[in-house]
């Protein structure tokens, strides 16, 4: 049995559950950065490669403010930040020292990770503005609507999100690269396929939030928090 709690009340309580959810959001950020240096194509539709695990990013980030409240997500979506900026920075070092003479790769490592400064660069944005976003409109409709129709949330945070995130990420990531009516056919199936990914997993995220909220015993509102992306605790 949950308790409704207001956010502010929580933050110096451990939970069973919290850490597990945000290892899983943010490795599924950073394995996005590399997977999306290709471009598949499935039908009409073509996607960048992260595709086929990029929008368990935003179910897991509906999970964490939906269970723990928004403060403590915010804490998790720096986190990912400034995981996804160390990879690109090592990723561009290692890239940039000389290879072995008896290692004949360099020019493959250039051309699958060479691209992941920039999509990094892109990506971390377009989660930046995205993920609190996503945070936000998840926090304020649960206060709204009194936590009562759970998928309204998902759906709608994952509308807006969803959005920004795709027009901003794609437009960073290829622009220059491919022409302009691609980018765009890109940015309608990504946006597309990411909000009905959404809405079908809806019933597992009922089912994951239902059984956490029982096991940690909180249902936290946001009434009070300050819901600014910069404020870090």
């Amino acid at each position: 049995m949950s308790t409704r709690v207001e956010a502010h009340e929580i933050e110096q309580r451990s939970f069973r559950y919290f850490d597990i959810v945000s290892c899983a959001f943010i490795a599924v950020y950073l394995i996005s950065q590399v997977s999306s240096a290709k471009l598949i194509a499935l039908g009409p539709f073509q996607f960048p490669g992260a595709i086929v695990i990029f929008p368990f990013a935003y179910i897991f980030g509906d999970i964490l403010t939906e269970c723990y409240g928004y403060a403590r997500t915010r804490r998790i979506i720096w986190l990912g930040f400034f995981a996804a900026t160390l990879m690109a920075v090592v990723l561009w070092v290692v890239q940039e020292l000389p290879p072995a003479p008896a290692w004949p790769n360099q020019a493959a490592y250039e051309v699958i990770l060479g691209l992941v400064p920039r999509v990094v660069l892109g990506s971390v944005l377009a989660y930046w503005a995205g993920e609190f976003a996503n945070s936000y409109v998840l926090a304020k409709m649960k206060v709204w609507t009194g936590g009562r129709h759970l998928w309204t949330r998902t759906i709608g945070s994952t509308v807006v999100g969803q959005a920004i995130d795709s027009i901003v990420f794609i437009s960073i990531v290829f622009v220059g690269r491919i022409p302009l009516g691609a980018i765009l056919r890109v940015i309608g199936s990504v946006y597309l396929f990411k909000v009905t990914y959404e809405a079908a997993a809806t019933p597992l995220t009922y089912w994951i939030v239902n059984r956490i909220k029982h096991a940690e015993g909180i249902d936290v509102y946001d009434t009070k928090t300050n819901l600014s992306p910069f404020k870090l605790s």
